[in-house]
């Protein structure tokens, strides 16, 4: 059982870190603005999934691997890197696509984002290790059963980070009418996201455990 204060807490932080400007959120953002709000929520739907993964690695032991083997934390750094290259180069090969919403909201095309989302998330070890150091802060060892402490705490975790990154999104929706005005703008900012993309594959690969 997680204490009351423990809990509030950790939502209080939690929502702290869902603003905070990062790669997860700038990328949900520009879904919303150059593609539709349900990209953008389609989006966050799978980078939250791959929460629940990072949830149950830290909560059963599984994401010291990544702590205490560099070979493992490698392999998985550079295959999230290269998948990340490979999202980077898609939205740069297309920069100039007109901005059609009826594609993009297509379910073949929201499943590509679900995926993309959860890949970028679960690909990403240093999301793992995160997991491991940031949770147990807010765990009772006496209160028993930590990992469904941790597990509760990463549920938490991840219906915030739908509901930050959905506004995130949506907000960001809001803007797309200027983007049919200006169709200039949906070349720059599917740039933006292949910066923001190539940024964190230089940030993943450099990191170290």
């Amino acid at each position: 059982m997680i204490e009351l204060t423990n809990l509030y807490m950790f939502i209080a932080v939690s929502f702290l870190l869902c603003l905070a400007p990062g790669p997860d959120n700038i990328y949900v953002l520009t879904q919303g603005m150059t593609k539709s709000k349900k990209a953008a929520i389609i989006t966050t739907l799978g980078l939250c999934s791959g929460i629940v993964i990072h949830t149950a690695a830290a909560a059963f032991g599984i994401s010291m691997i990544f702590k205490t083997s560099e070979i493992a934390f490698n392999i998985v750094k550079f295959a999230g890197a290269a998948y990340l290259i490979y999202i980077a180069y898609q939205a740069f090969k297309y920069r100039n696509a007109p901005l059609d919403l009826s594609v993009q909201n297509s379910s073949s095309e929201l499943k590509k984002l679900y995926i993309k989302g959860f890949f970028m998330n679960v690909l990403n070890p240093k999301v793992s290790i995160f997991f491991l150091a940031f949770l147990p802060q807010f765990v009772t060892p006496t209160n028993g059963n930590v990992p469904m402490q941790m597990i509760t705490l990463g549920v938490v975790f991840m219906v915030l980070t739908v509901i930050v990154f959905s506004f995130i999104g949506v907000a960001g929706n809001m803007l797309s009418s200027k983007l049919l005005e200006k169709p200039s703008i949906v070349k720059y900012m599917n740039i933006l996201t292949s910066f923001v993309l190539g940024s964190l594959v230089i940030k993943l690969a450099l990191s170290n455990r």
